[in-house]
């Protein structure tokens, strides 16, 4: 159905959001009724899907003086049915819009179609937007510690950072994925000291980022009971700081080896990153020309021989830049780091995806570069999130994040072994029981405000009932088996073939409304930095499809003509559901 008939709204795009065409058609009829309501204003003023109708419209919100009722009627009384919309009804002061189902389920299904299968990009893109088109965001996410455990806020930070990389890039943005490794500091001091007494190449050339954890355990208990093993690991520290070509050789190896680690760690999470920095690589001239500049604009002072900023007016306590002892602190390269990446990139906007723990930490960061008056400073924003408790293996030993995903991929690989007609099925089992168990560790992640701590639960996170990511994908794997267990009925005619009107039961408008809301929830997501919103959207949807089955009978169906309009709606909503499951990094499965 061409949009072409509808007025233009700035900020809408009805090619890609099938809900703002009918919106606009809200916002006509309404205008057209009462031409002081400018249709801008018509348009957001129609909510979706609330008080269970299509679209409802407060009157008073257009402050048009008196009683809102008489307004509302002057609306229903007024109206006529077009294309979109069927039906108005005035209740007091608020007005109830119907879609017209055919026009709303053809034009919902024919774009999924159409940005799924016949993308300009090639890509699947339906839910996709224009809005950050023309735009940069550089964001910083992951940054575990090299030689330290691969934690829960690390994942966390990993989880929400790879959700944001795909939601910006739906948006449009040009989207650089970045990587600051804690690969710098007095640690490598210690471990220096370490890799002499407990070292092993051989340890290392297997798994680098454990050895060399193992390695800072035992030193760091050495350490407990011997400062001058301290006084040892500062001094080489400081020898690295001077760059002393004896000293970082050792640090550089160490370093290439856990990233090579961290790599196929990250690629069984599903997350790649374009670029791996880290506190080493921001220049030692970057942090001297903003220490300077804080200087000459007075506002460092010394403390005990530190070099501090006093943010007490902002209540955000006193920062350190400096140590003592002349070395650099995490702070200055950030401050240091921060502009060396503006220079590089020149972004619109720069995010770090670090948890709330460390909330002083990048307020202070982000007022001293306000201090320095980079006008670019006032783009940077703190995605935080709240904290894991209990995450541990089932025994309940130290956790690596290569320990939780094996755990979670053996206890499913156990449970797919239940079913053996099933299971011979499947081409990779190992494979599939792992990407199940990552979805289950996502989806539990994810589905509470990112804010929010939550309890890490095994039993709760790998059931395949309730809201789960193992539910998840079987819903779409349920789907997913659709045309193989209907061959009589594929390939499918295309879309402008398709016998919408059969498609009159209420659970497939439920499901096909549903379906339309896609586009605003990846936007509502975007401008919130929330992921749990799109978790929501898949729940609800495997939810609704479930309860589908025995109404929308596709096998067995006589009308042969209904049985392909019901698949191609089912084909549809697994286009939709699989590209949530895309915008959380998680891989959909075809069979499990």
């Amino acid at each position: 159905m061409s949009t072409s008939t509808l007025p233009s709204i700035p900020g809408t795009d009805p090619e890609r959001s099938p809900l703002d065409a009918f919106k606009i058609a809200v916002a006509a009829s309404i205008n057209k009724a009462l031409p002081e309501v400018p249709l801008e204003a018509a348009y957001k003023a129609a909510d979706i899907g609330r008080k269970g109708v299509d679209f409802s419209v407060a009157v008073a919100r257009f402050k048009l003086g008196g009683k809102p009722d008489p307004w509302a009627k002057k609306v229903e009384e007024s109206f006529v049915a077009d294309d979109y919309i069927e039906s108005v009804k005035a209740d007091g002061a608020f007005l109830s819009f119907t879609a017209r189902t055919t026009s709303l389920t053809r034009t919902v299904l024919t774009t999924i179609d159409h940005f799924t299968n016949h993308s300009p990009s090639g890509q699947p893109s339906y839910g996709s937007n224009e809005s950050g088109k023309g735009k940069k965001v550089v964001i910083e996410y992951s940054s575990p510690n090299i030689a330290k455990q691969f934690h829960v806020g690390h994942l966390r930070s990993t989880i929400i950072g790879a959700f944001l990389c795909n939601v910006y890039k739906a948006s449009g943005w040009d989207v650089v994925s970045l990587n600051y490794l804690g690969d710098w500091g007095r640690q490598f001091g210690l471990i220096a000291v370490g890799f002499e007494k407990y070292g092993s190449e051989e340890e290392l050339e297997k798994n680098a980022i454990r050895h060399l954890y193992d390695v800072y355990v035992k030193i760091n208990k050495d350490a407990e009971e011997d400062e001058s093993v301290n006084d040892a690991a500062r001094a080489y520290f400081k020898r690295m700081e001077d760059g002393d070509e004896s000293a970082l050789g050792h640090w550089r190896k160490w370093r290439e080896l856990s990233i090579e680690r961290y790599k196929t760690e990250y690629e069984r999470l599903n997350v790649a990153f374009d670029v791996y920095s880290g506190e080493s690589q921001v220049g030692k001239e970057s942090q001297d020309s903003c220490l300077k500049r804080l200087e000459d604009m007075g506002l460092v002072s010394d403390s005990d021989g530190a070099k501090i900023v006093d943010l007490e007016k902002y209540k955000l306590g006193k920062a350190v830049v400096r140590k003592k002892d002349g070395t650099s602190i995490y702070l200055t390269r950030d401050i240091g780091g921060a502009v060396e990446r503006y220079e590089k990139y020149k972004f619109d906007k720069m995010i770090y995806v670090v948890a709330s723990q460390q909330d002083l930490h990048l307020a202070q960061f982000f007022k001293v570069l306000e201090l320095l008056e980079y006008p670019w400073a006032k783009t940077l924003e703190h995605v935080n999130f709240g904290m894991v408790q209990g995450m541990s293996t089932r025994k309940g030993t130290a956790v690596f994040l290569e320990q939780i995903i094996e755990e979670a991929a053996k206890v499913m690989h156990e449970q797919m072994q239940s079913n053996e007609e099933k299971y011979k099925q499947i081409e990779n089992p190992l494979e599939t029981a792992q990407e199940i168990g990552i979805t289950a560790i996502k989806i539990q992640d994810m589905s509470a405000k990112r804010i929010n701590n939550y309890t890490f639960n095994w039993s709760r996170m790998l059931s395949f009932e309730g809201d789960t990511g193992p539910y998840i994908q079987y819903a779409h794997v349920r789907l997913a088996s659709m045309e193989r267990k209907n061959p009589n009925l594929v390939p499918l005619p295309p879309a402008s073939e398709i016998h919408f009107d059969l498609l009159s039961e209420a659970k497939a408008r439920d499901i096909v409304f549903l379906l339309a809301t896609y586009p605003d929830v990846v936007k509502t997501a975007q401008e919130r930095h929330e992921p749990s919103g799109v978790v929501t959207f898949c729940m609800k949807l495997a939810h609704l499809i479930a309860s589908a089955w025995e109404t929308l009978i596709v096998k067995g169906e006589p009308d042969e003509q209904k049985a392909r309009a019901r698949l191609f709606l089912f084909i549809r909503a697994r286009d939709v559901l699989a590209a949530g499951l895309r915008l959380l990094s998680i891989t959909p499965l075809e069979r499990m």
